[in-house]
């Protein structure tokens, strides 16, 4: 998951940025409590410890989206760990990709059914940590996939462990869900998440938040790819260049007169990221591709988009080629219904308590698996329940120590009011 809070782009931004004034009468779901629960908050305070000594076993389990041993070795770990917990646990192969989803239930003696959700892949090959190695230094503590999203399968299994010394099971159902494949899109598990939050009726989502400002995610973009492809007509580059049909000429025709496309096409961004075209230097290419990178807000985005293309499209410069569009669905977008923006509220009056700050991020151009929870409007969801912290996806990714006590505090007393 891309930065949380990170500057949303112009094309996109308007629909988050007023959901704050959508709901901003709503009558609060939850009353809020002026004081800290002390003997919940001195129970996070002794969990710390063992907190980090699983950031650094998990850390040490390089776990890339496309690597079976490690996301294996990932899927072991936080199966047994469910176990300890007394959960009945299953795994699930997802409908494409390597890695196992791990799923474990949790019963109370509540009525409300609730999921929380992280993800065990990370973006880094395996070997980064011999250059990026595991380290605690000045309040941080460093390591490939720390944050992203180590720290949030961390913060649920010891938010869990609390709960369980605690006795606190006021719930009816509890499931957890972690899957492997969240930084390539989802697409073996995202429908899974769908159909099981789908049953539930409060999801949070333990993606990180931002050290500064640390917070909950109110919104994140849905995602798609688009390719644009070109024919044209091979010939031969030196002797009768006349005779072809440039399909790379006519690609870059078609880049530059759909750059701007999305400004016609509202609750959507759109990049062009990748292009190829031709063979062998001396041969006019008859085929070329561009793909690019889309983000929308919109639910019918990609449909409106498709058809914005293929009316642009119609205009060629060269003759007799041909440019078709195909815009392959990633995830949808997520945005807080009033209920989530309810859920938020209370995670506001939550770190109060504790004297803490939290801030409702508007919304991220990245994406989450939120979209996937909220997909069919049962469940509330909230995002960006994880540790708190940055450098996803780059060097030196960090989680902050400060931020352990409060989040697990935060979780524990969300899943408490939820249950409610």
């Amino acid at each position: 998951m891309p930065t949380p809070g990170a500057r949303f782009p112009a094309a996109i931004r308007p629909l988050f940025l007023v959901l704050p004034l959508l709901f901003g009468n709503a009558a609060p779901a939850f009353a809020a409590s002026a004081e800290a629960d002390s003997r919940l908050l001195e129970a996070a305070r002794n969990e710390q410890a063992a907190l980090i000594v699983s950031l650094q076993d998990m850390v040490q389990i390089e776990s890339p989206s496309s690597d079976a041993a490690g996301l294996s070795r990932m899927a072991d770990y936080t199966e047994k760990r469910l176990r300890q917990l007394g959960a009945s646990v299953e795994r699930r192969k997802g409908s494409e990709g390597p890695g196992d989803i791990v799923i474990g239930t949790f019963r109370g003696s509540g009525s409300k059914r609730l999921m929380l959700i992280a993800h065990m892949d990370t973006v880094y090959p395996v070997g980064t940590l011999k250059s990026q190695p595991y380290r605690i230094e000045d309040g941080r503590i460093y390591g490939p996939g720390i944050a992203d999203d180590k720290g949030g399968i961390s913060v649920v299994l010891h938010a869990l462990k609390i709960m369980k010394d605690l006795k606190l099971q006021d719930y009816a159902r509890l499931t957890v869900l972690f899957n492997a494949d969240e930084e390539t899109g989802s697409r073996g598990s995202g429908m899974l998440i769908a159909a099981q939050a789908a049953e539930h009726d409060v999801v949070l989502s333990c993606e990180p938040t931002p050290d500064v400002p640390e917070g909950v995610l109110l919104s994140a973009a849905g995602t798609a790819s688009v390719t644009m492809q070109v024919r044209g007509r091979a010939s031969h580059a030196g002797a009768a260049p006349e005779m072809g049909r440039n399909a790379l000429v006519e690609l870059s025709h078609q880049i530059l007169q759909t750059e701007d496309i999305a400004k016609s096409v509202p609750g959507t961004q759109l990049n062009w990221t990748g292009a190829k075209a031709g063979v062998v230097r001396n041969q006019i290419p008859e085929q070329a591709q561009a793909v690019a990178d889309m983000r929308l807000t919109a639910r019918d985005g990609i449909e409106r988009m498709q058809e914005a293309l293929q009316e642009r499209v119609k205009q060629r410069r060269v003759p007799d080629t041909e440019t078709t569009i195909h815009i392959d669905r990633g995830r949808p977008p997520y945005v807080a219904t009033p209920a989530g923006l309810e859920l938020a509220r209370k995670a506001e009056a939550i770190y109060a308590e504790i004297d803490r700050k939290l801030t409702l991020i508007p919304a991220t151009g990245g994406a989450t698996d939120a979209g996937y929870a909220g997909l069919t409007g049962k469940a509330a969801v909230l995002e960006s329940l994880g540790l708190a912290g940055a450098g996803y996806h780059a060097r030196d990714e960090y989680i902050v120590i400060d931020s352990i006590v409060p989040r697990l505090y935060l979780l524990i007393r969300l899943l408490q009011e939820a249950a409610r």
